[in-house]
């Protein structure tokens, strides 16, 4: 077959291209701005564009189909092209449904935990040497790509965003993958841009429940209010398996899972990423796995990419990057960095950049969300209101939302970077939270203050 992706060089678009050659496809593509690390990934395997840009005379009739990215607008030459010639065109989580409709679907959905559950559930079947296919958003230790199709393996581990599939297809991405076995983690609302109400963000999720395939299962986290009202209120004929947080204590900065073998202690800490063992040890169950297998597998988990990140150790400081940007990430995050070292002074910065952060509406939801913190600071860039054409955001209004008059706010990188790195971090954490790149800020320098403090 001959696949070509328009808008490349997306993190998972790349590492979808990057699998499809690796099954045997033909893979061509275009975009016309490619970062690191796809760039080099895509030319080590001969799928770099020789230029960048669009180019509609690269759309023939002979393409088997055309992946379209989020990346591309509707105008896209090479989108207009292929739906002239009346080219079969699909969103990259349609297209992975084509591939996965005749395996065993897991599905990992939820506002916030989605990343790190489906990453212990992969580590966990690596570590017991069972195969299967997977989807995730984000690279993992042990693993070389994020997307990994075979015509073999009875699984595919998915996780499920909620975001839209296309600019064509408004459909959210977890509603196309029709799961056998799924996961609900958590509701809070996010994605305003699309979702300006939180009544029409439940609507989706009311919708996920209801694509579960009829025999199957959902394993959902029953602490979660919007969670239980949803599952429970689903009429959908499938089994509904709630998990809850398992008891563990905290020990000079270990954290000690209780489990039915006695205490166990794991590199992982917080009491989400507790809640995120759980879910995933029953999805593990569901796919066959016994329970002494999982925690023995979990022993060695160390987390996925940018969550709960340790970057550097001294003998009295630490530091932690993590991508949390949505109030209720930022708060579960702040809240179990604090309970970790409660003994010590914890500085957390966390960078505004998307477009629901801005909104004056929203911005009310982070409100106490950096309240565990001895010392908190937000750092954004007055330009990047501007390029999403909202109103300005002033300092007030960010205080008054997070609801700290102490809040120290930057709207300048270098001001924020002298902040960061003029502290004396002995007998403190300091805990950046971003999806963004926190204005250029020099994480070397960082590390090596924070290490030698």
């Amino acid at each position: 077959m001959h696949i070509h992706f328009i808008a490349i060089g997306g993190s998972v678009m790349h590492n979808l291209a990057l699998a499809l050659h690796h099954k045997g496809y033909t893979v061509t593509g275009s975009d016309d701005i490619i970062y690191e690390p796809s760039q080099s990934r895509l030319k080590e395997r001969g799928l770099l564009p020789e230029s960048f840009g669009w180019f509609p005379e690269k759309i023939e009739s002979h393409l088997d189909a055309v992946i379209l990215g989020m990346h591309a607008k509707a105008d896209n030459p090479e989108l207009l092209r292929a739906q002239e010639l009346g080219l079969k065109i699909y969103s990259y989580p349609e297209f992975l449904y084509e591939q996965a409709k005749y395996k065993t679907r897991v599905v990992i959905g939820g506002s916030h935990g989605k990343t790190t559950i489906t990453a212990m559930i992969l580590h966990v079947m690596k570590y017991h040497d069972r195969p299967v296919d997977y989807v995730i958003g984000a690279q993992l230790d042990g693993f070389d790509q994020m997307v990994h199709l075979t015509e073999e393996n009875d699984f595919i581990v998915l996780e499920g965003d909620e975001y839209l599939s296309s600019v064509i297809d408004k459909r959210p991405k977890f509603h196309l993958y029709k799961p056998n076995i799924a996961l609900l983690s958590g509701i809070a609302w996010d994605h305003i841009n699309v979702f300006p109400t939180f009544e029409k963000y439940l609507e989706q999720f009311k919708v996920f429940v209801d694509s579960i395939v009829r025999g199957g299962s959902v394993t959902y986290n029953e602490e979660d209010e919007n969670v239980s009202k949803i599952v429970e209120a689903s009429e959908n004929t499938i089994r509904k398996l709630p998990y809850h947080t398992p008891e563990y204590t905290i020990e000079d900065g270990e954290t000690i899972l209780e489990t039915p073998d006695g205490p166990m202690p794991i590199p992982i800490f917080g009491k989400h990423n507790l809640s995120n063992l759980a879910g995933a040890k029953w999805i593990c169950q569901n796919m066959g796995l016994d329970e002494e297998d999982f925690y023995e597998a979990m022993s060695t988990f160390k987390g996925a990419s940018k969550r709960l990140e340790k970057i550097a150790e001294g003998k009295l400081s630490v530091a932690y990057k993590d991508f949390a940007h949505a109030p209720s990430k930022v708060k579960a995050t702040t809240i179990a960095v604090k309970d970790q070292y409660p003994s010590r002074k914890l500085v957390a910065c966390l960078e505004l950049h998307t477009y629901s952060s801005f909104n004056p509406e929203f911005i009310k939801e982070y409100k106490g969300a950096l309240e565990a913190a001895e010392v908190a600071a937000v750092f954004y860039l007055p330009e990047s209101v501007k390029i999403k054409g909202l109103k300005e955001v002033s300092v007030d209004q960010i205080k008054e939302a997070f609801g700290r008059e102490d809040l120290q706010v930057f709207t300048n990188k270098e001001e924020f970077s002298q902040f960061v790195l003029g502290q004396h971090y002995e007998n403190k954490v300091l805990l950046l939270m971003s999806s963004g790149t926190y204005g250029g800020l020099n994480l070397e320098e960082v590390k090596n203050k924070v290490s030698n403090a």
